[in-house]
Formats: structure tokens, sequence, C-alpha cells
């Protein structure tokens, strides 16, 4: 096949070439015939429709196959505008494969091919979640839905009052009440009760603060970010300016006029929209600085808690989905779990929530680098009563930790305590408990999205894991939009599709790509080469291969010139003191985070802050390359160069 020039060709070219390899490896479902009539129907919804079917038409016949498999709702396809086979509900689109799952009223069959299963999701989810520029009515939508989650939070707040209120005033002396008819407010009483013991031995100032490397409201960039212009006196009332942001007494005491820049100003957090996929942006709050300062600090403590402690350190995990992942496949095999979705889950986490669950040892400091207001793109403040909107480093976190305790509190059921699996907004929990799971979580104000959630058939989904009947049918999502003009992120990006689709045997896809690929790129090394840490194709045409090597006398080994993606070093200077703030918030978190990782390995939850161990992990790491103050890189400015390699 010809390689295509424009990005819409590609497309095309993409989804028909798929179609042929299905039939190729379905010949006995999906013959020729039944490819050229699904041919035709492509091209034809294309020219009516345009790129949108391939983003929204067929991921919408997507979703309610889903449903159909997970139990929620039959498939009825004559509401999504397909054509239909006379005294059926399926499709005549792929309507061979769709035959093999689903009875002609939508219903899954008893003896469902979980095959078919896989086939119909690779077609339907192929442009998914493709990053296409969004429209001002797009935008619009977003930022509505965000302003209707925070009035919906004025009545939460009022419930969630009542709740506590009884919570706080009951004392339940009768006989024991199972978890399954427990009332909010004894939920809140125990979830309550499970973060005072996690947070018994948490000392919330014994942080490693630092920045991050994403935008904040205040506009500071790059070193900018260590010179303190503007600083709350919110944040320095529980964590004093100079202990927090300073490198030591000297820093103070040669910058005595910085704490002028203590005020009693709230700087607000910024609202900006982000590409999500094909239905429209997502929303991304940036915090103030001073703020994100403290909260990369505050969070980084948390997780390295809730990953350690023994109440929570194999229910809540924010750097491992595995146990998700496994969770889900085993659900779609057996039944046992259930997945839920919570809908808009950082942004329904409410501020009086977060009161009535965490204990006063640790809720001042969560209050303090708490932004109260965030400033609209249309320039309106907008009040929050969330506790963290996405872009928070608490959101992540804070979210987990509710959703464990409420979902946690007072079952005594060992199997099924020890079942519950959350990673952030991931749920997975035993399926005779997702009714009163979802019940407890919608009455503190929490959403579950019900269509997206799996409590019954055998389909399951959770933190990219898509299964059915213990098969993996997780489909190849496109993200990144095809460019004919090199690209460091499409260049990336679309070699690891290729090699997605060479690992399902859909190898003319695979060689469709790469041809797409050798016409702009010339020359790409395959795995043979990946010794190198470069991006590979899984197999490469002779003539695709990097010609040019050479022998390193010096290195004594062979390399090769080829492609790799680089991100442009920046070198500013900044006041000496300050670059001793950021070797000390780098280099001071790297260190902290391999020396908790060793305590947690000896079970040691509140050791000193500093030990032997800690002084032997400093010397391990000093021993390494030095770490540059001087030296940055830019977000989204990667480079793609060639090199010896």
């Amino acid at each position: 096949m010809v390689p295509c020039k424009s990005s819409e060709s590609v497309e095309i070219g993409l989804i028909t070439t798929l179609l042929r390899d299905v039939r190729i490896r379905h010949t006995n479902v999906f013959n020729t015939s039944a490819l050229n009539n699904t041919l035709k129907q492509v091209l034809k919804r294309v020219d009516a429709e345009g790129i949108g079917f391939l983003t929204k038409t067929l991921p919408r016949l997507g979703k309610a196959f889903d449903k159909a498999i997970s139990g929620t709702a039959p498939l009825d396809s004559t509401q999504l505008y397909f054509s239909v086979e006379k005294g059926s509900k399926l499709p005549r689109f792929l309507g061979e494969f769709f035959k093999r799952v689903l009875s002609a009223d939508g219903m899954l069959l008893e003896h469902p091919c979980a095959v078919s299963v896989g086939v119909i999701r690779d077609i339907c989810y192929l442009f998914y979640k493709y990053e296409l520029p969004y429209s001002d009515d797009q935008e619009q939508e977003v930022i509505a839905k965000f302003e209707r989650t925070e009035q919906d939070l004025v009545l939460v707040e009022a419930a969630l009052q009542e709740i506590g209120s009884a919570s706080y005033n009951t004392n339940h002396r009768g006989g024991k009440i199972p978890y399954k008819d427990y009332p909010p407010h004894m939920v809140v009483r125990d979830a309550r009760r499970l973060l005072q013991g996690l947070f018994s031995t948490f000392d919330p100032k014994d942080i490693y603060p630092k920045h991050g490397p994403g935008a904040v409201s205040t506009r500071e960039r790059l070193q900018e970010k260590y010179l303190w212009k503007n600083v709350s006196a919110k944040i320095t009332d529980v964590y004093p300016f100079d202990e927090y942001f300073c490198s030591s007494l000297g820093h103070v005491c040669d910058t005595f006029d910085s704490f002028k820049t203590i005020t009693d100003t709230v700087n607000s957090a910024r609202v900006i929209l982000v590409p999500k996929d094909s239905r429209g942006p997502r929303l991304i709050s940036c915090e103030p600085v001073d703020y994100q300062w403290i909260q990369q600090g505050l969070g980084g403590a948390i997780v390295d808690l809730v990953e350690s402690h023994p109440l929570t350190r194999d229910n809540v995990r924010f750097t491992d989905q595995s146990p998700n992942r496994f969770a889900a496949l085993m659900g779609s095999k057996t039944g046992r779990y259930a997945t839920l979705d919570l809908n808009e889950a950082s942004d329904r986490v409410s501020t009086a929530l977060v009161r009535l669950l965490f204990p006063d040892t640790v809720l001042p400091y969560l209050e303090a680098c708490r932004t109260s207001s965030t400033v609209l793109p249309d320039g309106r403040v907008l009040e929050l009563r969330k506790f963290a909107p996405m872009g928070s480093c608490l959101c992540f976190p804070i979210l987990a930790l509710t959703v464990w305790a409420i979902l946690a509190a007072g079952v005594d059921d060992t199997d099924t305590r020890e079942s519950i699996y959350v990673y952030g907004d991931d749920v997975i929990v035993p399926t005779h408990y997702a009714p009163y799971a979802i019940k407890r979580l919608e009455a503190v104000g929490l959403r579950v999205n019900r269509d997206k959630s799996c409590t019954g058939g055998l389909f399951r989904e959770s933190c990219g894991m898509d299964a059915f009947q213990g098969v993996t049918v997780t489909p190849v999502r496109l993200r990144t939009v095809w460019s004919s003009s090199p690209s460091p992120e499409v260049y990336t990006s679309w070699i690891s599709y290729a090699n997605s689709f060479y690992d399902r045997q859909y190898y003319g896809t695979y060689d469709y790509v790469v041809q797409n690929l050798l016409y702009v790129y010339k020359e790409i090394p395959d795995a043979g080469l990946a010794r190198m840490q470069v991006p590979a194709l899984t197999v490469v045409p002779e003539h695709g291969l990097p010609k040019r090597a050479r022998t390193n006398k010096r290195l004594q080994k062979r390399e090769v010139y080829v492609w790799s993606v680089q991100s442009p070093v920046i070198k500013r200077d900044m006041p000496g003191w300050s670059m001793l703030l950021r070797y000390f918030a780098e280099c001071g978190n790297a260190r902290n985070r391999i020396t908790r990782n060793r305590r947690a390995e000896h079970g040691e939850l509140t050791p000193p802050r500093y030990t032997l161990e800690h002084e032997q992990v400093l010397q391990n790491i000093d021993s390494e390359e030095p770490f540059s103050v001087r030296q940055y890189t830019r977000r989204s400015t990667s480079m793609l160069v060639k090199r010896w390699l």
C-alpha cells in the first residue's frame, strides 16, 4: 500500500487495513464478501460524517456493546444510527461478530465468543482517544460542567453536615449491625476511625517540599519558581517561611527582606484545558507556586505512608496498577470482582467531606495548602467547594483515601475488606459488595457512573485492563494525530502503536504504519537495536534500517546513527541560595524516596528522620552523576535528532 501524506488519508487507510487483517485472521467468520460490505459502509459513513464516524460514532457503538456484555443494558443499534437485520437489534456493521456474542434482542449469549469481543472493540475504539482539536462549544461545555458540579456540592454539604452531626452524637450500644446495613453516619464514623489509625504516627511537618514540572497559576517558569515573590501567610502559619522556603539560616539572614513577600493575599488557582480524547478537552487546575511547593511535599509523604502502612499498603496504591488490573482480569473470568467507575471523582470530593473524615492532626496542614478559588478562562473567579481539583498534588491521594475509608468502614469480613482495591478513581470491590459500595459512595456526595461500572456479566475494566471471560480485550487506542512532518511525539507514539498491532497479529496494519513512518523518517531501528534505548520497531524492512555504523574505539563498541528523542537543556543562573534550595529539594526528595522504600522493606513506619542507613543512602546517591541546579528542560519541547548510539 502506498504511504499517505494527509492525516485523514492515513486514518481511513488504517481502519480499512485493520478490517482486512480481521478478514485474514477470522476468514471463517468474516469472509471477503463481508469485508467488502463493511468497507463500503465505512467509506460511505466517513464521506457523510467525516472523521467523526471514527472518533465518535464507532466509540458510541463500542460503549453500548460494553454495557451489553457487562450486563448493564441490552444493545439496541437502532438508537445508534446503525442499520440492523430484520427482527434483530444487532447492527449489520460487523454483524458477523456481534452475533457470536449477543442474541438478537441484544442480550449476552450463554456461551459468547471472547475473540469476537476483542475484534469489535479493536475496531470501535481505534480512534476513541484521538486528540483532535476541540471546538469552542466543547470547551464551554466542560467549563459549564465544572461549575454545575460546584453547585451540586452545596446540597452535598448540607447532607454531610447532617451525617456528621449524627456520627458524632451516636454511640451505638445495641446488637452488632452488619456492614451491609450501616447507615451513612456510622459509615462516616468508622471511616474517620480508619483514617485516625492510618495517620496516628504521621508527622505532616516531616516533608520535603519541591516544585513540580507543570505550569503554575502565578506563571513562574523554571528558575523563577525558586525566587519567592509571594508566599501566602495561610501556608506559613503552619509551614514557617524560614524552615520550608529557605535552604538554611544563612539564606534567611542574607535575604531577610524576602519576609516582606509573606502576605495575607491568597492566590487563586487557574483553570486550563488540555486535550483528552475525541469528546473534548480535560479541565486542569494550575496551582499557585507557593501552594504547589508544599503540596508536592505533603502529597509525597502521604503516598509513602499509604503504600507502607499495614492498613492500606495492599489496598490503596499510587505507583502500581497491577493489583487492579489483575483483579479486573480475574473478575471477568470468575465474576468475583466488580469494577466501579467514579464520575467526576476529583471534583466531587468536597471540602466538607474531607473535614468530616480526616483527623485533626493532619487536617490543618491539608487545608493550609488548599486553594479556595480558581480563575476560569473568561476571567471569572469561582469559589471552590471541592477539596482539590485535578492538578493539585493532593487531589489523587486524598481522593483514593476517601474512597477507601468509606468502602472499608465497619467491614469486619476479612475477605471483603482485603478485596477492596483503590487506585485513584479506579475501584475494585467484591461483586456481592458492589451495590452497598455504590450506596455508600453516593451517600457522601460521590457519583458512580453505572454505565461504565461493571458489576455483572463477564466484562471488567480497570487501570487500562479491559477483560472478558479472563481474556484481555484491551484495544489499541490511538491518541497522537498523524503528521507527515517529522515530529518527536508522532515518531515515538506511532512506533508504539505499530508494535501493538504486531503483538495482536495485525501484520498488515503493522506494515501499513511502518510504511508511513519510513516515508517520513527514512530509517528506523528494529528490535535488535533496542539496547540503544531509542524507539524501535519490532521488524523493519532491510531498506528501512539505519545505514551508517561505526566502531567507537574509545568505548569499544559498535554504534549506529539513529533517531533519538531529546529534550533541549536550558541553563539558567539564579542567586546562590536559590540554587542551594533547588539542590536540597530535588536531591532531598530522591534520597527520601529511596530511604522510605528501604524502611518499608524492614517494616519501619515511623523511624527517626536521620539514621545511619540514611547516611549510607546519601553516600550512594552522591557517588552518582551530580545534579546540576542550573539545568532545566521545558515540557513539550522534545526534539528529534540523529546521534551515534
